[in-house]
């Protein structure tokens, strides 16, 4: 008896997005259960061999003794020219190949362009202060460092739109505060603590929480295409980026670079630029394959598996209540994302009591 709004929930899915959905969720209930299976475990694997080894590569770009570069923004900037000129070099493909490669028709417009710029500047923040984070603390730290993410997620929700949150949500974001400072007092006490670093995550957290949320007001700028938003973002950033490094001297420093003639670091570099612009595709393609949620899920997986193998490769040492800081931080991280999940799931089950959870135990 249930199988009737459930199957017009499903037709309402599809119908919001877009017809090619009504054939690749077709094609998905088609395909043997062993076959689908086998898809995500593809897609789940390759997010997290992009994303882990964008990580480590940056922090060989960023901090590495044996390069000896100073230049966080100059990286920063080249790795945003590489995704202009792949955002670019696609959409041409997709033009003059409509069969081949589907992508969406880039063509710089400067109103747009300005339509962008004040997300562009969050975006500038996000990934700058990532870069800086990472630069200044060990791979192994750089998740708690990141973790007030899902804090900042919380209170700038309400701030800025004006939305609660359930005490059961607020609890979770207690655990994540509790498992950064704990974190930091571990990384203290072992004298590997970075000061300049956990600032620089601190505002990394706060720009992708205000990059999330200025996101959604910025799309229909863009035509909702992430794809012509990342386009735009990038482009914006390698022009703001130009005078930021003049100011900064990394062109001075980036001209008495020792091996600023090796083929191997620009390698390097571009293999950078080309990771920044994969993990946007093989995060949209793991949440195509599997949900919001589990996407949620993996990235806490994959982060506690990044942080064992950051602590093995660099042969390093960790308390007792060092694991358990980041136990903490990766556990409320689930947690929240879990008590989200099943909040929409009883809304929508019964939309009513949306009003009546809210006054009695929204915060």
């Amino acid at each position: 008896m249930n199988r009737v709004p459930l199957k017009r929930s499903r037709i309402l899915r599809m119908a919001l997005t877009g017809a090619s959905a009504v054939s690749e969720e077709a094609d998905s209930e088609n395909k043997p259960f062993l076959l689908r299976a086998l898809q995500i475990a593809l897609v789940v694997s390759l997010y997290w061999v992009t994303s882990i080894s964008m990580v480590f590569l940056n922090k060989y770009l960023l901090d590495s003794p044996s390069l000896q570069l100073d230049t966080p923004i100059f990286v920063t900037f080249y790795q945003c020219l590489v995704t202009s000129l792949l955002c670019k070099g696609l959409s041409t493909l997709a033009t003059c190949c409509p069969g081949m490669v589907d992508f969406p028709t880039l063509n710089l417009d400067l109103k747009v362009a300005r339509s962008v710029l004040p997300l562009s500047v969050v975006f500038i923040g996000m990934i700058t202060f990532n870069n800086l984070c990472l630069k200044y603390v060990g791979v192994a730290f750089y998740n708690v460092g990141r973790s007030l993410t899902t804090v900042f997620n919380v209170l700038l929700s309400y701030l800025l739109l004006k939305q609660t949150t359930s005490f059961y949500a607020l609890l979770t974001c207690a655990i994540i505060i509790g498992g950064f400072w704990l974190g930091i007092d571990q990384e203290g006490a072992e004298g590997t603590l970075s000061l300049t670093g956990t600032i620089f995550g601190v505002l990394a957290s706060l720009c992708v929480s205000l990059n999330a949320i200025y996101t959604k007001k910025v799309l229909p700028a863009v035509d909702h295409s992430i794809w012509r938003l990342t386009f735009y973002n990038n482009v914006n950033a390698c022009v703001l980026f130009l005078p930021l490094m003049v100011v900064l001297g990394e062109l001075h420093a980036l001209l008495a670079f020792a091996h600023l003639n090796s083929a191997h670091f620009w390698v390097m570099m571009t293999l950078g630029g080309l990771f920044g612009f994969a993990i946007g595709y093989v995060t949209g393609l793991q949440i195509k394959f599997t949900s919001p949620l589990t996407h949620n899920v993996s990235g806490t997986a994959k982060a506690c598996a990044q942080t064992v193998l950051a602590v093995l490769y660099y042969e390093e040492i960790k308390s007792f209540l060092w694991w358990t800081s980041n136990l903490m931080v990766l556990g409320g991280s689930s947690a929240y994302t879990w008590v989200r999940g099943w909040e929409m799931q009883k809304t929508q089950e019964d939309p009513s009591s949306k009003e009546g959870e809210k006054s009695a135990i929204g915060v």
